[in-house]
């Protein structure tokens, strides 16, 4: 494939002799980036990870292949950046609903699974790139697996903070944690494969009330064992300010 930067003659129609002019180097490289991963977004959503190639990435960004390794060191290195941007796209999207929202269970859990699922399947190819392609690629798998760990302990995290207590062990709360996270994932790949017959505000409601439901009895399970539930645990504390935002960027694990 041409350099249309180098050459003129091979430049798509309607693009200009300067499109780097007066950019820098490292503005340069970070806008040819974001070239790649849009286009390696599109056509994963699109096509698949069968159908997403070095070359066609390249050509869907109307870059020279040699600006592929400026950004990344292979094709798979490609998939998970993109796998990792609507990660954090879609943490974004449900911490902001839930910082909205009623300090009442329900409400936030509605905030949160309702934010979350409406965003990724508002865009089929979001849904995709998060649960359906992981399926059968190893590195998109692997990352999947790491970020839903992840997302657990944000929300042991954001659970204690919320009570105003510490984190502490609680292999009752990790259990319910990873069954939410985990499920919510297998849930939506079901939904979206048409084998589960629901509307999205009924999906939506359903796991809402399953998941609180959950809540309450890994805290009546935990009270049972004699270990104290977050809420149990918390310090009096002094009135706060406003709530300080999470910046999910800093809990997902994006890779460059």
């Amino acid at each position: 494939m041409a350099d249309p930067v180098a050459n003129p003659a091979s430049r798509p129609a309607g693009s200009t002799g300067n499109r780097w002019k007066g950019v820098s180097q490292d503005a340069r490289q970070a806008e040819r980036r974001r070239l790649l991963l849009d286009a390696g977004f599109d056509l994963l959503g699109r096509v698949g990870v069968a159908g997403t190639t070095v070359r066609g990435v390249c050509e869907a960004a109307k870059l020279n292949p040699r600006y592929f390794y400026e950004s990344f060191a292979d094709l798979d290195a490609l998939l998970v950046a993109v796998f990792d941007q609507i990660s954090v796209e879609s943490l974004d999207v449900m911490l902001q609903a839930v910082a909205t929202c009623e300090p009442e269970p329900l409400e936030v859990t509605r905030a949160g699974v309702g934010s979350f699922v409406r965003f990724v399947t508002d865009d089929p190819r979001r849904a995709q790139v998060l649960f359906i392609e992981g399926l059968g690629n190893e590195a998109l798998a692997r990352r999947r697996l790491e970020s839903m760990l992840e997302l657990v302990d944000l929300f042991r995290r954001e659970a204690a903070r919320a009570q105003g207590g510490e984190m502490e062990e609680d292999s009752v709360t990790k259990v319910a944690l990873s069954l939410v996270v985990g499920g919510m994932a297998e849930l939506l790949i079901t939904w979206l494969q048409g084998r589960l017959e629901v509307t999205i505000d009924e999906l939506i409601e359903d796991a809402s009330q399953l998941f609180v439901a959950l809540g309450e009895a890994a805290e009546g399970i935990a009270t049972a064992r004699g270990v104290q539930p977050p809420a149990a645990r918390a310090k009096p504390r002094k009135p706060v300010g406003p709530r300080k935002r999470v910046d999910p960027r800093k809990t997902v694990n994006a890779r460059k």
